[in-house]
């Protein structure tokens, strides 16, 4: 009996992994393209500029492939220490990256500051996805076409994909393009593990995320929340946190008549930390004017959350007024 050859047996797939960072310009929607992504939401969402201030890191893991994303603030011009400190994390994300998602926002007319954004990308010599966002708000997908072609002549992308991180539309297209264009490699962190960001400043992005979607346009850039106390008592977190603004008026805004407005933040924003957590939580808020915070050094190094890894120890601060506080 002679031995046919029969059907080769197709070779397993190798397991691949890599780093791929998500850039833009101003409100394009990166960190609901990274919560999308993730599947579960690892940054904050507001529909202002700059609401993502450094890097964020979400870990996305499959059978065949563990991706580790990197969100980062928006390409813009830097006028002030705070800018110029997110834009030198925006330049760190581009280093030794796999792959880089720039994000484009569908329903604006680009311009000059949307070419200047891409020497970014050329200078990194990475490849490369564009990938159009808010295709649901378009009439239809022809108004998308003359969009494509005006990027396509400042940078010639590896691919061109249409989205919606929102609807959720394009997700799986986007994730197949992601995965064929990354190398063979192991998983660098468990399956469970999703960020590498401290429970403590999760915490205060949340926060500063009620006080993004509660108040006028003056506030949102010139608030920082910083967590002062973080204390496990059983099944209880006590949790102290300082609203930092520039201004009096700021601080009235936020505060609100009678602490209405600080309720109201402090109230949401607890509800979400208990889910993030899972256990129930005792938050205390304070407001306090701190001229010029944008322009501290010091205090900026206390915002990035790879500051608070390794340390549990809150930084010693000015304690606020009586007036100052409104506990939830």
């Amino acid at each position: 009996m002679s031995k046919g050859r029969g059907k080769s047996r197709p070779k397993p797939r190798q397991h691949v992994s890599g780093f791929v960072s998500i850039l833009g310009r101003p409100n394009a929607g990166k960190s609901t393209l990274l919560n999308a992504l993730m599947g579960t939401k690892v940054a904050i969402v507001a529909d202002k500029p700059q609401t993502t201030r450094t890097t964020i890191q979400g870990v996305w893991t499959t059978p065949g492939a563990q991706v580790v994303f990197v969100d980062t603030p928006g390409i813009h011009d830097a006028d002030t220490l705070f800018n110029r400190r997110m834009m030198q994390s925006i330049n760190e994300a581009l280093g030794e990256r796999d792959l880089l998602l720039y994000l484009v926002d569908s329903t604006r007319t680009p311009g000059a500051e949307d070419e200047k954004a891409l020497d970014l990308i050329k200078d990194a010599h990475t490849p490369a996805i564009a990938v159009f966002n808010k295709v649901d708000a378009l009439e239809n997908n022809a108004a998308l076409l003359p969009l494509i072609d005006r990027y396509r002549q400042w940078y010639e992308f590896d691919e061109y994909l249409p989205l919606s991180a929102l609807k959720g539309v394009g997700l799986e297209e986007l994730r197949a393009a992601i995965l064929k264009r990354l190398p063979a490699g192991p998983a660098w962190f468990p399956a469970d593990h999703v960020t590498d960001q401290p429970e403590r400043f999760l915490a205060a992005e949340i926060i500063r995320e009620k006080i993004l979607a509660s108040t006028r346009q003056e506030v949102p850039h010139s608030a920082a929340v910083l967590v002062d106390e973080w204390k496990e008592e059983g099944r209880l977190t006590r949790i102290s946190a300082t609203v930092h603004v520039e201004r009096p008026g700021q601080k009235a805004i936020i505060v609100g008549a009678r602490g209405a407005m600080l309720k109201k933040v402090g109230s949401e924003a607890r509800l979400e930390i208990e889910r993030l957590l899972g256990r129930k939580v005792f938050l205390a808020l304070f407001v306090k004017v701190s001229p010029k915070w944008r322009e501290n050094e010091r205090f900026l190094k206390e915002l990035d959350w790879r500051a608070m890894i390794g340390g549990d120890a809150p930084a010693v601060r000015e304690p606020a007024g009586p007036d100052d506080n409104e506990g939830e």
